[in-house]
């Protein structure tokens, strides 16, 4: 059956165009960042969305179906609801999320008092960042915003009840909003914004964070390790 036609394109021979043409509306990309986390319900997407309404968030999510970004599928009983999940192609775009997060942080200077915050939303920048410890595991990250995880060096980052069952490892899953379901090793780092938004920034180490009592770190395994090494000790 053949896609329906896009409502508009840049009509340009260019792969910078033609992947505009996909992603280059107002809120697809930041669908997808939600998306990175695991199947999200239609009303959790709104949520964490905050001044999308709800035509357009409907409208975006269509799009993405149709040029193979996302699928909706309802999950098995007994949660029987329905859920958004990026493709393979729609997880595709975590660089290019970050690449983006990395360019545009210098922006945030501080929050402007119209600005809504959501500490998952630090993960795709900081998630480099811990990258560069070497170890794969899972990183718990604790704010005053709030609690998320995700999976590093490879490993995945474990979803909770919505995206199937508790615990199990999502395919493209570049986080998870709150604590980490399910038992296994895992290394906490407890942090404010500010500290998180300078380690993503550069201009502030892990090491320099948790000796001026910036960053608390702590759990076992080989990630802990790494992470407490690169902390120095």
């Amino acid at each position: 059956m053949p896609r329906p036609p896009r409502r508009r394109s840049y009509d340009q021979y260019c792969a910078a165009a033609r992947a505009l043409d996909a992603v280059g509306d107002r809120w697809t990309l930041l669908i997808v960042r939600e998306l990175l986390a695991g199947p999200r319900r239609y009303t959790d997407l709104h949520a964490d969305l905050p001044g999308v309404s709800t035509d357009v968030l409907a409208s975006r999510l269509k799009d993405m179906e149709r040029d193979g970004l996302a699928l909706r599928r309802r999950l098995p009983a007994p949660l029987s609801v329905f859920v958004y999940e990026l493709t393979e192609r729609g997880a595709a775009l975590l660089p290019v999320l970050a690449a983006l997060a990395e360019w545009g942080a210098s922006e945030l200077a501080g929050p402007r008092p119209t600005d809504a915050v959501r500490a998952h939303w630090f993960a795709v920048p900081l998630r480099r960042c811990l990258e560069a410890a070497g170890a794969a595991g899972v990183v718990e990250v604790r704010l005053p915003e709030g609690v998320f995880h995700m999976g590093v060096g490879g490993a995945a980052a474990p979803s909770g009840p919505v995206g199937g069952s508790s615990g199990a490892a999502v395919a493209g899953t570049a986080y998870g909003d709150g604590p980490v379901p399910g038992p296994g090793p895992v290394v906490r780092l407890e942090l404010d914004a500010d500290t998180c938004l300078a380690v993503s920034r550069g201009s502030l180490t892990l090491q320099d964070g948790v000796r001026e009592g910036r960053i608390k770190a702590s759990g076992e395994g080989a990630l802990a390790n790494a992470l407490r090494g690169a902390c120095g000790g």
